[in-house]
């Protein structure tokens, strides 16, 4: 079982200025406590023993808060002297990272069963799993196309009645990335993942579980009457 997870931290919350406009957007309080609190709590029930925090923008105030270890989890940093993208952020954090290990946004929370997908991911020899949500009638996302399991296109956010979005869980490793000539600063999506998909195994594991994106405002206040009722 896969026992590292990186948890991309390093968002500004433009969005969310109006609600929460002083710390990270992983920090946004809910019920008391930072939004990344529940996430440690979602990786602590799968007994992930290390994470790495990929922050940026005020990460002082996230490293001041996590320190070292946090619920049990040893926690390590990479600091983001400048925005590299969600790619360059996740090869940067798997320099501190020996083996395979879950990615997830900080700024979403999707409730995956991590042994499922750990067992999925190994199964089917994928070079790179990511889970995905089914919804409809919403216009905030891109669409995953599938084959069986094979993840075979992205279609760019519009209008959509029904539909498999990326729910921002993912699970690869530092070799994956390293047989590409990457540059610094890059998109997983956009630039790693839709970029080289034909040369690369990419699995979507479709999950049922609860899903919040605390982007806009709305989902927000909704994190906040939810998150609390399902991690404690």
């Amino acid at each position: 079982m896969t026992t590292s997870a990186i948890i991309l931290a390093g968002g500004f919350g433009t969005r969310l200025q109006k609600v929460v406009n002083d710390v990270p957007k992983p920090m946004a309080p809910i019920q008391g406590k930072p939004f990344l609190h529940y996430v440690f709590l979602y990786l602590q029930q799968y007994y992930i023993q290390e994470v790495v925090l990929s922050v940026g923008y005020l990460h002082e105030v996230i490293e001041d808060y996590f320190k070292d270890e946090y619920l049990g989890i040893k926690v390590k940093y990479c600091i983001e002297e400048k925005p590299l993208g969600t790619g360059g952020g996740i090869k940067k954090a798997f320099e501190l990272i020996e083996n395979n290990a879950f990615v997830l946004n900080g700024d979403t929370f999707f409730d995956v069963n991590l042994t499922e997908l750990d067992a999925f991911h190994n199964n089917t020899n994928a070079d790179f799993s990511m889970s995905l949500k089914h919804l409809t009638e919403f216009d905030r996302y891109g669409t995953i196309a599938l084959e069986n399991s094979r993840v075979k296109g992205f279609k760019e956010k519009a209008y959509t009645k029904d539909g498999w979005i990326n729910g921002g869980v993912y699970l690869t490793s530092a070799a994956v990335l390293n047989r590409f000539d990457l540059p610094e600063q890059f998109s997983l999506e956009k630039d790693f993942i839709e970029r080289h998909l034909d040369s690369l195994h990419v699995n979507g594991y479709c999950a049922d579980g609860y899903f919040i994106d605390i982007g806009i405002p709305e989902d927000y206040y909704k994190a906040n009457e939810d998150l609390p009722k399902l991690l404690y």
